[in-house]
């Protein structure tokens, strides 16, 4: 009796000094970084995740990032790519704010052959997060550009790495991963824009990071339906939020997205991505569009990712600030989160939890294209 008194006072003060510390009630920021500001637009991919100790991971820059001088980057500690495709690794950028429009924005400035993930790297000395055969290519790139190559780690599937208090794991993608002759030097883009041809540089992937207060969030990359979503994403890592592509065509579209979120990772929120339209018009999501059929499909709070707008998402994956539901905002109806049948997430292996620990697992130039 003494014994189980003991251990439930040491239960008690672990956990006020767990409150005390700030964890338990500390919030994860998501701050898209699209064009324009304060809509879901065509080619809206970045996203930076601060954590509550500060570390500050970009995700997927493209082209809307408007270099490393960009106003709305603050410091970065590492840079995550899905894959090498423009839209994602950034072949031009905007001079100045929303230039363009939502549909139609504007990218003038070419930073081929380098890109524009390599300069932002470089120029905030972040961390460069790659798999597949990613980090040859790139630890070349950042040394051209002046960096140093340690900068460079590389993170092939079902590895981990940490970044400050992040946890990050390598999760497979269904997608294609070839590099544009337009990010190599002259004599080689020739051959193979003469022949059609892309430079491969191994398979694309996805992410699941997990932050100091809890939250587990996947980062889908570009992607379609696979069974490592339910078998990795969901039963090992336990994700309670989802980042996930929505578009078609190059990816799941709205309803095979929806499909994944519904019934394959199951999280307790998700913000859509990859749209490749103007999902929104002064805020509001737009009626008829893909994002409205995404998010009236799924059964769970989907959060839209507005430009600049900073999300706030506890341990459970619960936006508590920021956040435009995206039934809210189209005028239909709201509906609470689907119940979540899973088991405890502290008994499932995978990622630490937040105090560290890990448990052992079972053996035209300017103008938009076509996105990828």
């Amino acid at each position: 009796m003494r014994a189980a008194s003991l251990i439930v006072a040491g239960l008690l003060s672990a956990r006020a000094a767990l409150a005390a510390s700030g964890v338990a009630d500390a919030t994860v920021t998501i701050t898209p970084l699209g064009s324009p500001d304060g809509e879901f637009c065509v080619l809206d991919r970045a996203l930076v995740f601060e954590d509550p100790d500060g570390t500050r991971i970009l995700y997927d820059p493209g082209r809307t990032v408007r270099g490393p001088d960009d106003s709305r980057l603050g410091k970065v500690d590492a840079v995550l790519l899905s894959h090498v495709h423009f839209d994602h690794l950034g072949d031009r950028i905007q001079p100045a704010a929303n230039a363009g429009t939502c549909d139609r924005p504007e990218f003038p400035v070419s930073v081929t052959p380098n890109s524009n993930l390599v300069n932002i790297a470089v120029g905030k000395e972040a961390k460069l997060i790659v798999g597949g055969e990613m980090s040859t290519l790139f630890s070349r790139k950042v040394a051209v550009a002046g960096g140093d190559p340690a900068q460079l780690r590389l993170l092939r599937f079902g590895a981990m790495t940490k970044v400050g208090g992040v946890a990050v794991a390598s999760v497979p993608a269904v997608h294609s991963n070839g590099l544009a002759p337009a990010f190599l030097e002259k004599e080689h883009a020739e051959v193979l824009s003469a022949n059609g041809l892309t430079a491969y540089v191994g398979p694309p992937g996805g992410y699941v990071l997990r932050f100091s207060n809890g939250l587990t969030a996947y980062l889908s990359g570009d992607t379609g339906i696979t069974a490592e979503q339910d078998l990795v994403v969901r039963q090992h890592y336990g994700a309670n939020l989802a980042v996930l592509n929505i578009g078609g065509t190059f990816t799941t579209g709205p309803l095979e997205a929806a499909y994944v979120i519904n019934e394959l990772v199951k999280p307790a929120s998700v913000i859509p991505s990859h749209a490749n339209e103007r999902a929104t018009q002064l805020g509001q999501l737009r009626p008829g569009t893909r994002t409205q059929t995404f998010v009236e499909a799924v059964k769970v709070p989907a959060h839209l990712p507005l430009s600049g707008r900073a999300m706030k998402f506890d341990g459970k994956g619960t936006c508590v600030s920021g956040c435009e539901r995206g039934r809210d905002r189209a005028g239909g109806p709201d509906r609470p989160p689907a119940p979540r049948a899973r088991s405890d997430r502290s008994r499932r292996p995978g990622l630490p939890a937040p105090d560290g620990s890990v448990r052992a697992g079972p053996g035209a130039p300017g103008q938009p294209r076509p996105a990828c």
